[in-house]
């Protein structure tokens, strides 16, 4: 309500009188007339002389005068930026990622937005599912892409379910084998894609009571690509990781087909921006399509 006593106090000045500045702000000349005195009343100050000529200012309604026009430009310039952002004419989205989706799922539906939306701006922070989760809980990001299920407390949305496959050099001895046998893991040092939390390869080797020799740990999946490649061990990545990609390796399925299921997760889905928001429908439709 006060920024309306503020923007009856300019409007009075810009115009001299009480009719003119009631009739710029939509109210009445009495409604106009009782704001002022409400200032007057709550600062303890007279803002304007009052005579048969008209008013004027008084000495200190000079002297406030100039920081309530401020406050009454900085007010505007908020309530155009409320607008843009209803308008979808700016804003931020917030996006927690691994690099497989970063990779090959964000690019084209980002390009296919800022066509509809050119002036968000997107902020993409990768980390590991846990790292995700904890942006997610803490307000880091709008949302997150995580492995289902997830924390209980999120609201979360399936997207697709990605194949867990074999990854083996192209001169490997079952680099004819149609799939890959469970217990051959044991059987060639094994790189582990894991950082963190115990990710999806660890439960595969735990839900078939086998213990591969892990010669290497890390989050880096172009790493142990690289690795694979040159001959220095095998491992199981997600099949998203392994399109268009330049390594000469060979993907096989295993013999018990494994899966990853890929989510969406936010804290609550109401409360997300009308940016967040739309885009989150953008990537519905790709999943629908």
């Amino acid at each position: 309500m006060n920024i309306q006593k503020y923007m009856a106090f300019v409007k009075v000045v810009e115009f001299g009188n009480f009719t003119r500045a009631s009739e710029a702000l939509d109210y009445t000349q009495s409604g106009i007339s009782r704001m002022i005195n409400d200032l007057e009343t709550e600062w303890g100050v007279t803002l304007f002389e009052r005579g048969r000529t008209g008013i004027s200012l008084t000495s200190d309604g000079l002297k406030l005068l100039p920081q309530l026009k401020r406050i009454c430009n900085e007010h505007e310039i908020l309530m155009t930026h409320v607008a843009d952002l209803h308008d979808m004419q700016s804003g931020m989205i917030r996006i927690g990622t691994f690099s497989s989706v970063a990779t090959y799922w964000l690019p084209n539906i980002i390009r296919i937005f800022k066509k509809d939306y050119p002036k968000i701006d997107f902020e993409l922070l990768l980390g590991d599912y846990t790292e995700i989760e904890s942006w997610i809980s803490n307000g880091r990001v709008d949302f997150g892409f995580v492995r289902l299920p997830s924390k209980a407390e999120f609201e979360t949305i399936f997207m697709e379910q990605d194949r867990l496959l074999v990854v083996i050099p192209q001169n490997h001895p079952l680099a004819n084998y149609e799939k890959f046998p469970i217990n051959d893991l044991l059987n060639s040092p094994f790189m582990l894609l894991e950082k963190g939390a115990k990710a999806e390869i660890s439960e595969i080797f735990e839900m078939h009571h086998i213990s591969p020799q892990v010669n290497f740990t890390t989050w880096d999946d172009y790493a142990i690509l690289a690795m694979v490649e040159n001959g220095l061990g095998i491992s199981i990545l997600p099949e998203l990781i392994l399109q268009r990609i330049p390594h000469k390796i060979i993907a096989k399925e295993l013999e018990v087909p494994a899966f990853r299921n890929i989510g969406i997760a936010t804290r609550e889905q109401q409360s997300l921006s009308l940016a967040s928001k739309r885009f989150l429908e953008y990537l519905s439709y790709r999943n629908r399509e």
